[in-house]
């Protein structure tokens, strides 16, 4: 993925960016402001990730359908009823519903792929290094773990294979490669977790204010960013106490309509998750326009 303009914003403004992202993601299930923010969180990771992205998005498509599909077999509460399965009845209420809980999964899972690309284990540990050294590092480690495995893999499957111990046809062979790959990347993870320690045990982490290797310092774009992110965000949870935001699905249905006052709260819900696209897009028509004027 590539750096924007919204990633080379100051650290806290894009921490505090996706904290709210993420938040609304989770606490609203309205239909509406779920598609919203689908298309922003889409709209970004594509910005962000390019083609590859149209591929990773398309497998959250199967996901989100499964998971719509299967949450009537075992919620049965509504009235209105679509067909039986199994003498239990299928219901449009919960058929909805699993779509929401769905939708909620889809919008998290494309905002955590923006929050992996834009902040960096240096943004995170400026915020909270000072504060939480333990734990900051504790969860960079965590965080960068999962792509350093599979990289690993890749690299024990190949080594493996070059030594004649590759996965057979057999499904006995397969199980073999498999639990061999799975042993010694164990064993890397173990041992890379124990050096690192004493690494930083060694280096004195913790053990006083540290510094970062790239200094941040808030600008004056950066405070009106934050202050509009923060109207935004007000204007989001007023709307939403005044119950512009309710949804409920079982056991009846009921979902609040986005007119009046409402629409201003959904508009600035959608202006504040299009942010760091407009950001985006902002730099590469200027990027464009200068390029022509060479």
């Amino acid at each position: 993925m590539t750096e924007d303009a919204f990633s080379k914003r100051h650290p806290a403004v894009n921490f505090l960016f996706f904290v709210g992202a993420i938040g609304f993601a989770v606490l609203i299930q309205h239909p509406v402001y779920l598609l919203a923010g689908a298309l922003g969180a889409g709209i970004y990771y594509l910005l962000l990730s390019g083609r590859k992205g149209w591929k990773r998005i398309g497998m959250l498509l199967p996901l989100f359908l499964l998971l719509t599909a299967v949450n009537p077999l075992f919620n049965t509460y509504g009235k209105r009823v679509l067909f039986h399965i199994f003498g239990r009845p299928y219901t449009l209420e919960a058929l909805l519903y699993g779509g929401a809980i769905a939708g909620v999964l889809v919008v998290m899972l494309l905002w955590f792929g923006c929050y992996n690309a834009v902040m960096t284990g240096d943004k995170f540990t400026s915020l909270f290094g000072n504060l939480i050294p333990s734990l900051s590092l504790l969860l960079v480690m965590v965080l960068r773990m999962i792509p350093g495995l599979i990289r690993k893999a890749g690299q024990i499957t190949l080594a493996r294979k070059a030594i004649g111990l590759g996965a057979g046809e057999q499904n006995r062979d397969k199980i073999r490669h498999g639990m061999g790959v799975l042993s010694a990347l164990t064993d890397w993870a173990l041992e890379g977790s124990i050096v690192t320690g004493d690494s930083m045990r060694a280096r004195g982490y913790g053990s006083g204010k540290r510094t970062s290797f790239q200094i941040y310092r808030m600008k004056p774009g950066d405070w009106c960013l934050l202050a509009l992110m923060g109207l935004l965000a007000a204007a989001v949870i007023a709307v939403s106490c005044l119950g512009a935001t309710s949804a409920e699905f079982t056991p009846v249905l009921s979902i609040a309509p986005v007119s009046g006052i409402y629409a201003l709260g959904f508009a600035a819900y959608c202006l504040y998750l299009l942010l760091p696209s407009a950001l985006h897009i902002k730099e590469e028509l200027q990027w464009r326009r200068s390029r022509s004027r060479i």
